[in-house]
């Protein structure tokens, strides 16, 4: 499983400090993409154990949560990558643009967003939004802390 980048990220999961794993060999492909660099699989760096809990380790105390973009069809890797952020106190969220994703990756998810991107109907910031921000535990969708003047 590579990845392209690791990123602190501040607005994906609203109210947490995330690091951002970006994982290649996205098959969606959706017009508009921002990251067609992610269609690859061979693109980017191997996401080694070594690599993974070296920036766990690195950013504890400091991040509260583990963001995988994808990889979800990397599920018994990020399984294993998710049971690790969970043991070591983070939280954890999926971004996938597929519209259901499987229940045994959703067990080791806090959050979960899903549903590809289409232009016209914009992203969590939009209300016509056709993706989904969920909390995994009480199947909330929460597309409201994404909204501007809530």
């Amino acid at each position: 499983m590579n990845y392209y980048n690791i990123q602190v990220a501040l607005q994906e999961v609203p109210g947490e400090i995330s690091i951002c794993f970006s994982i290649c060999g996205c098959q969606i492909r959706c017009k508009g993409c921002h990251s067609p660099f992610l269609w690859k699989e061979e693109n980017g760096l191997e996401l080694s154990k070594k690599i993974y809990t070296e920036i766990l380790n690195n950013y504890k105390g400091f991040a509260t949560c583990i963001l995988f973009m994808g990889g979800e069809w990397h599920q018994k890797k990020i399984i294993e990558y998710l049971k690790y952020a969970q043991k070591e106190g983070y939280k954890t969220c999926l971004y996938s643009g597929e519209k259901r994703i499987s229940k045994n990756l959703l067990q080791h998810l806090t959050w979960v967003k899903t549903g590809k991107w289409i232009a016209e109907k914009g992203g969590l910031e939009n209300p016509k939004t056709n993706q989904q921000f969920i909390e995994v535990q009480t199947n909330n969708i929460l597309n409201h802390l994404f909204l501007k003047n809530y």
